[in-house]
């Protein structure tokens, strides 16, 4: 959702339960997997898939307008399941050594990412390719809103670690287009989602605006 409203194109949601999919989501999501699209009645799945329509079709423009500068964000896009991956050990990580493991794994992730703000940045940013959001920002911004929601309770201070990407994540996480993008009731969900996972977080206290599980 957060390139509908950096387009502010008119939407509407339907949020459905995802331990629990109904018949009808599996017609329209052939992956099973959110989000969906429909425009039209016609369903588009997959994230990326999704954003690129929408930055055909509406303005403003959210890829670069150099056609070397857009593949290259669209490879940086292409990274998000392996950072993702990696990323999320640790804030679903269930003792003190899962952590340690997921940070070990999560570290090679966020230096590629530090040095590819390094090159593909020209300027101060504070978005990825400057001052103006794009789809590399909208596709990294909801795994940083999860990190930043367990991070009080976990103190592990990752990021700081890689100053250009902490930069980046508390610039996405100060715009109300990328915060705006989540249900009310994410802070409850995503600890349920904690809990679900066995999480070391779930039951203890820390709170942050972000995206759901």
């Amino acid at each position: 959702m957060i390139v509908l409203r950096a387009k502010e194109v008119e939407f509407e949601v339907t949020y459905i339960n995802l331990l629990d999919k109904p018949d009808w989501f599996f017609e329209i999501s052939p992956h099973g997997k959110v989000p969906v699209l429909s425009v039209g009645g016609k369903p588009l799945f997959e994230s990326n898939a999704i954003a690129e329509f929408l930055d055909e079709m509406a303005p403003p423009r959210l890829h670069p307008e150099d056609p070397i500068k857009r593949a290259r964000n669209r490879a940086w896009t292409d990274f998000v399941p392996d950072f993702s991956a990696d990323f999320g050990r640790v804030y679903y990580a269930a003792d003190e050594v899962a952590l340690a493991k997921g940070m070990e794994a999560a570290r090679p992730r966020l230096t590629r990412l530090e040095e590819a703000i390094t090159k593909e940045r020209d300027n101060d940013g504070p978005y990825f390719n400057g001052p103006e959001l794009c789809l590399v920002d909208a596709a990294y911004a909801p795994f940083f809103m999860r990190y930043a929601f367990v991070e009080p309770r976990l103190g592990c201070g990752l990021l700081r670690e890689f100053p250009l990407v902490q930069a980046w994540s508390d610039a996405l996480l100060a715009n109300e287009r990328v915060v705006g993008s989540v249900a009310d009731s994410f802070e409850r969900e995503f600890v349920v989602s904690l809990q679900r996972r066995g999480a070391m977080t779930a039951s203890q206290p820390g709170s942050v605006s972000g995206a759901a599980d």
